[in-house]
């Protein structure tokens, strides 16, 4: 009986992964953020966003990070100082959830605040807020149409 519970948890501990994933996994499997993953990754931050969390993620989509000209994004991709102060201003401590945001001034990960205007849909500084509510085990990601900097 013993070695059947001990056969059943490693079982599951096995499958948790396909049924719970993080914020990095849900990421790279929607297939939209591939340049967020790649700058995550040169940033050395996916471990801290495969944490405990929670999280709330804005997440740029490769379409935002091809708004930024490819000369300055690779400079970006570059300097992992700079680039972990822009990643990490796009991350909120704490899950929200689309029907919990509020307008006004929020304060990042990264140190400063950003601004949620909520009139005539969602804005997260000058990025509009394009899909809500992608839920993760340790937080959540509110997809974005554009890379936000800090100030």
């Amino acid at each position: 009986m013993k070695k059947s519970l001990i056969a059943l948890a490693l079982s599951a501990a096995a499958l948790a992964p396909a049924w719970a994933a993080d914020i990095v996994d849900t990421a790279v499997k929607a297939g939209n953020f591939k340049t967020l993953a790649t700058a995550l990754t040169a940033a050395g931050l996916v471990d801290t966003l495969k944490g405990p969390g929670p999280f709330t993620v804005f997440a740029p989509t490769d379409e935002a990070f091809a708004k930024i000209p490819k000369a300055q994004l690779d400079a970006l991709l570059k300097d992992k100082a700079k680039l972990t102060a822009v990643l990490t201003y796009h991350v909120v401590p704490g899950k929200v959830m689309a029907a919990d945001v509020k307008a006004g001034k929020v304060k990042t990960v990264q140190g400063s605040e950003l601004t949620v205007a909520t009139t005539g849909g969602v804005t997260v500084d000058a990025a509009k807020v394009t899909k809500t509510d992608i839920a993760a085990s340790n937080g959540v990601i509110h997809v974005i149409d554009s890379v936000i900097m800090p100030k």
